[in-house]
């Protein structure tokens, strides 16, 4: 009986881990903004470089919000990867250089986002700024983004949010909460705190010496944070800045969104064991805080996920003390899940009442459960390949 309340006290150890994380990021989230004042030197070349594969329906829109951004000497570059549409056409329409890529055994934003570098680096820009087809830039993004890449000499994130559509279910506006939490709750309170975020994807900027140091040709499912580990193990971790913001929206698409979705957790839940205790070691070893914060960040799963192991562990802890064993594994537990319970909180305070209301959060429990087939997947039937997800059309 000791020995299984010793490991169910280690279990809620361990989780107390990314309940932490999360409990500081959600508390520092709530300091200022430090005043920073940059401008774009006016003879810095940028590219800007969009990956796209069958984007015809909204990628119009995407370069409407780019393109009055641009100075005289920046360069568009649209990528349209294995398209079977009209996504090259509409882009030249639009004012947008483009190039077309067909490699059905190399498929992945990865392989095109390489093959969009080779093309530039013909004629290097000095930042690279990379935006997906289906987003929107806020006014000024791009020319902040760049004079803090070049100021800092970093990677720099911009906040994005995906959004649910207009009139969507409780399912999607709760799917929109965790999203905030995860993008712009956990990396502002990181920010605040001097320390790095992972990549997300989209609304990235990059000096191009630092980027050019590293292979995107991959088809990992999440190239976007496994980037972000290798450029901070390269000593360049990415800075978040959600002065600018970058706009998506969800698939209303069942399908569309359960194959998204499946393709974030299963990836980042195969980076976080993979890299995670690497990441980590090497920032004990190097005494690098920026390392030790991406790895413990890359650390805190899928809220969903999170929530799940924390019911376990309070469950089994709780069995325990009812059959006369030690008492510590349910005060640890019962811990965990207040301090995860209260950051939740905290977090919808500032960042989340607009998208759903605190009786709405009712519902938590019941959107934890429909996830768990996802996480079951994971271990089972774990998704391997890349795989696009499928827009709505306009």
């Amino acid at each position: 009986m000791m020995a299984l309340a010793w490991i169910v006290g280690g279990l809620a150890g361990l989780l107390s881990v990314p309940v932490f994380v999360l409990c500081l990021q959600v508390l520092a989230a709530w300091l200022p903004r430090p005043r920073v004042v940059l401008t774009r030197p006016e003879d810095l070349r940028v590219a800007i470089l969009v990956p796209a594969h069958n984007e015809a329906s909204g990628i119009g829109a995407t370069l409407a919000t780019i393109l009055p951004q641009l100075q005289p000497q920046d360069r568009i570059l649209v990528v349209a990867d294995n398209c079977s549409d009209e996504t090259a056409s509409v882009a030249r329409a639009a004012g947008a250089e483009v190039v077309e890529r067909q490699n059905t055994l190399q498929r992945g934003k990865g392989f095109a986002l390489d093959f969009g570098m080779q093309v530039l680096a013909r004629q290097a820009p000095d930042v690279l700024v990379i935006v997906d087809a289906d987003c929107t830039v806020s006014r000024g993004g791009i020319g902040w983004l760049v004079a803090r890449a070049m100021a800092t000499g970093r990677p720099v994130q911009a906040l994005y949010l995906m959004r649910a559509p207009a009139k969507s279910g409780l399912k999607m506006r709760l799917a929109e909460f965790a999203w905030r939490v995860k993008n712009q709750v956990r990396p502002t309170g990181f920010a605040r705190l001097g320390l790095p975020c992972p990549l997300m994807g989209t609304g990235m900027a990059f000096p191009w010496p630092v980027l050019a140091q590293v292979s995107l040709a991959n088809g990992h499912l999440a190239e976007d944070m496994k980037l972000g580990i290798d450029l901070a193990a390269m000593g360049s971790a990415p800075l978040f800045d959600d002065r600018v913001q970058v706009d998506s929206l969800f698939p209303t698409q069942a399908s569309a969104q359960s194959s998204q979705r499946t393709r974030w957790e299963h990836g980042h839940l195969g980076l976080m064991l993979a890299q995670a205790p690497r990441l980590f070691w090497h920032g004990l070893r190097q005494m690098n805080r920026n390392m030790l914060a991406m790895a413990l960040d890359i650390a805190v799963p899928p809220l969903a996920l999170l929530a799940v192991f924390l019911f376990v562990s309070l469950l089994l802890s709780t069995v325990l003390r009812f059959i006369a064993a030690p008492v510590w594994p349910w005060y640890l537990s019962l811990f965990d899940v207040m301090l995860f319970g209260g950051s939740v909180l905290l977090a919808w305070m500032g960042w989340g009442r607009e998208v759903v209301s605190l009786s709405n959060l009712l519902y938590v429990p019941f959107y934890v459960l429909g996830k768990l087939p996802r996480y079951v997947a994971f271990l089972f039937k774990r998704q391997k390949q890349w795989v696009r997800t499928e827009r709505d059309k306009h």
